[in-house]
């Protein structure tokens, strides 16, 4: 294949990722428009999870997309490389810790890890100090994460 048509096809990719998004947004605001929320605390989880799943696969892809293409550059295939481990290991912290936390008695839980914050969405109507203070240890003991930047949200 030429230069140009390596190029072009790469353009294609992240112009359907983009075109992809901006759907996925729209309709999901067209369907929550029409539907009073009548979303339950399971299938918030769920909903999360889902969505979660679906934004990493598109990265994921995306990522893919620039590591196979000839017309990268080294740089942009090493940045590519380094984002996608940094994803996959992100993803199994949050798997790790959200197993943990439902094996201290929780029904379920969704962790979000982001460069300075850790936030931890709990199945409960209300948690105890303690039991705060056991989210708070597993998170502190996997991330190593400064208390002040883990927040614990109890969601019924």
């Amino acid at each position: 294949m030429k230069k140009r048509t390596k190029i072009i096809i790469l353009a294609a990719m992240v112009l359907l990722l983009g075109v992809t998004g901006y759907l996925n947004i729209a309709l999901n605001n067209k369907v929550s428009d029409l539907d009073p929320p009548t979303q339950t605390t399971a299938s918030y989880f769920a909903a999360y999870r889902s969505d979660r799943e679906s934004t990493r696969d598109q990265e994921m892809l995306y990522y893919d997309a620039i590591i196979s293409s000839p017309t990268s550059t080294a740089e942009a295939v090493s940045a590519a490389e380094s984002a996608r481990l940094a994803l996959v290991g992100q993803m199994d912290k949050e798997l790790v810790v959200e197993g943990l936390i439902k094996a201290k008695g929780f029904d379920d839980c969704v962790v979000t890890i982001s460069s300075s914050n850790v936030n931890a969405i709990v199945k409960a109507a209300k948690l105890t100090d303690g039991q705060v203070a056991q989210i708070v240890a597993v998170i502190q003991s996997q991330l190593g994460t400064n208390i002040e930047n883990i927040k614990v949200i109890p969601i019924e």
